[in-house]
Formats: structure tokens, C-alpha cells, sequence
């Protein structure tokens, strides 16, 4: 008698663009509110599932660090909590990212067997609950992905071997995602990869450089994707475009099939909590300190003191007001909870 054996679906966890380091000095010279801790918090909470075992893999889809250059410390700070994640037994993939500049810095702190990083167009074979899971993609491509991204993608001959599930793995921009408060959707371009390009055998393609989650099914003329595009987005909000954004990650469930390279079966977005990011117009023209003063008391007065808040200025005050809108001044006037920033009027000629 012929017996069918059923997997269960694998469970993946999906996080990208975590920007670590970002308002982070290791060694501050002023003590004010930052926002560096609260990437760190949420990448802390992105990987509790996988700390807690319910997934099977990690996804990071590139950008772990906020520059290419950073401290070495600040590279421990972030591949410690990954290599918790798989010291517990959930292998961990890694694109690196444009921030990365394509490669990750200090790679010996990368060495952990289960963690796997690509560098270089390959493919990771791994062995999960006794399926066989195939996850390809290469390093951020900045010269002509559009033209270049079928060769790459075949670099990484994902072909070679059988497996039960498929995935690609990428940090790039496909057509359709869209970004910012408007909406403005990428449909052309040397750096934006055609929706009918992404080839058939993969269950899902798992991306980062897109802040915005979203989930591609479709090219620009209505035509389905022979793989879904999953960006999960930014675990925190990085500037004022995103602010009205929910932040997280994804976790997924594929079902194995070794003919089709998987089914995407489900997929949810969990999101992580974030402080307002709020605008504060501020009708400056004319006005000398102490009413520049009084007005930015009385408008901060409104604004969530937890709040990430920047002050708009619309037209330029008296010379000696400059002296209200120095950092120290505003640490002064703004409470300790909220991290503030001035924007001045555009110059004009």
C-alpha cells in the first residue's frame, strides 16, 4: 500500500528594512529622546515568534543596518538577537541591502551555521520539519536590475536541486509597489524590475527596500505574477512620508509542492507599535523671540508628548528669534518624552 505523507504548511517570518543604528550614537553627547531605541525595540518584538518557535525560517529582506559604515559594536547589537533567533534552531536568510551597500559589514560575526547571507547570487538548501526549502536571491543590485535581473536570478541556480518549496529572495524595487502618502506607484526604470520577469517555480517572492508593506499579484497591465511579491515594509517610520504608515512584519504560510516550487497559501502583516509622527506648522514670519517663543509653547502644547514632531516654519522670524529654535532651547520647551526637529523655509533664487 502506497502511503502519501502531508507536511504541514511552513511558517515563515518576513521582516525588512530595520534600519538599525539610526539616531543611535554609541556615545552621546547630549542626553535628549531618540528614536534609535525604538527600531531596536521592534526588531526585538518582529522576532518573538521565531524566539518562541512558531516559524520555521526567517526572512530579513535587506537593510539591517542604517549605512555601510558603522561601529562594530553596533554590528554586534544587531546580529545578536538574530543569532538567538538561530541558536534556537530557525535558520535565518539575509539580503543585503542598498544601505549595506550589497554586502554586510564584519561578516565574521555572520558565521553562525544558520545563519545564511547572500552575498552573491545562490541558493540555500535547507532541511525544515523534513521538507526540502530552496532560498534564492542575491545582495542589492544597483546597475540596471531591469535589464540584468533574469541573468541573476539564474546565477543563483536555483534549478539544481529538488525541493519542496521555493523562494526568492530580493532588495529591490518590482513594478507596482507603491510608496509614499500619494501613492506614487514605480512602473519604469533601469532600477525597477518588470512584473513579467519574475519567472514561474517559486511560491513567493520575499522583498525589502520598499518601506510600504503591500503584496504584489499583478503586473502594471492586470496580468497575474507567476509568483506573489511580498514587502513587509519598515519595522519603524524613517521619514515624514511614511507617517501615516503601519509598521511590522509578515509571517506566511506556504504548502509544499516540489512541481510548482510551493503555494502561498496565507499570509498575515502584524503590526508593531509606533510613535506619532506629526507636522507642526509654524506661522513664523516677522515674529521676534519671545512671541516665536510663546506661539511653539502653545503649539507643542497640543502635540502627544510621546510624539516624533517636527516644526514646520512658514516664513522666517526676526534674527534674534533663531535663538528660540536651538536644540538646547527646544529641549527646554518640549517635553523630555518627544523628539523634535525644526524644518526651515526654503530659500528661494
Amino acid at each position: 500500500m502506497l502511503i502519501m505523507m502531508r507536511f504541514m504548511p511552513l511558517r515563515v517570518l518576513l521582516l525588512a528594512d530595520t534600519h538599525l543604528g539610526f539616531d543611535l550614537p554609541l556615545r552621546p553627547r547630549v542626553e535628549r529622546r531618540r528614536r534609535g531605541p525604538d527600531f531596536f525595540a521592534n526588531y526585538e518584538r518582529a522576532l518573538e515568534p521565531a524566539l518562541a518557535g512558531e516559524v520555521d525560517l526567517v526572512v530579513h529582506g535587506g537593510v539591517v543596518l542604517f549605512r555601510s559604515k558603522v561601529r562594530p559594536q553596533l554590528v554586534r547589537m544587531a546580529f545578536e538577537p538574530l543569532m538567538r533567533v538561530a541558536d534556537a534552531g530557525v535558520p535565518v536568510v539575509v539580503v543585503p541591502g542598498n544601505h549595506e551597500r550589497s554586502s554586510i559589514p564584519y561578516p565574521l560575526l555572520a558565521a553562525h551555521p544558520e545563519i545564511h547571507i547572500l552575498n552573491a547570487p545562490r541558493t540555500v538548501h535547507l532541511d525544515l520539519r523534513g521538507l526540502r526549502v530552496a532560498a534564492a536571491g542575491f545582495a542589492f543590485e544597483r546597475e540596471d536590475i531591469r535589464g540584468r535581473f533574469a541573468e541573476l536570478v539564474e546565477q543563483t541556480r536555483w534549478r539544481e536541486q529538488p525541493a519542496d518549496v521555493r523562494l526568492l529572495c530580493l532588495h529591490q524595487t518590482v513594478e507596482g509597489a507603491r510608496v509614499g502618502p500619494v501613492g506614487y506607484t514605480f512602473r519604469r526604470g533601469a532600477d525597477v524590475i518588470r512584473g513579467r520577469d519574475v519567472p514561474p517555480g517559486f511560491a513567493a517572492v520575499l522583498a525589502g527596500h520598499i518601506h510600504r508593506r503591500q503584496v504584489l499579484t499583478k503586473d502594471l497591465t492586470g496580468r497575474p505574477l507567476a509568483a506573489p511579491v511580498l514587502y513587509p515594509g519598515s519595522i519603524e517610520r524613517t521619514s515624514a512620508a511614511e507617517r501615516d504608515e503601519p509598521k511590522g512584519y509578515m509571517t506566511l504560510e506556504i504548502e509544499p509542492d516540489a512541481e510548482s516550487g510551493g503555494v502561498l497559501r496565507s499570509w498575515r502583516f502584524h503590526e508593531l507599535p509606533t510613535r506619532p509622527m506629526v507636522d507642526v506648522a509654524v506661522p513664523a514670519a516677522g515674529l521676534d523671540r519671545g512671541r516665536l517663543e510663546a506661539l511653539v509653547r502653545l503649539l507643542l502644547a497640543d502635540v502627544d508628548p510621546d510624539a516624533v514632531a517636527r516644526l514646520r516654519l512658514d516664513g522666517k522670524p526676526e534674527p534674534d528669534a533663531g535663538e528660540v529654535l536651538r536644540a538646547a532651547a527646544l529641549r527646554e520647551i518640549a517635553p523630555k518624552t518627544m523628539t523634535l526637529t525644526v524644518q526651515w523655509p526654503r530659500s528661494r533664487g
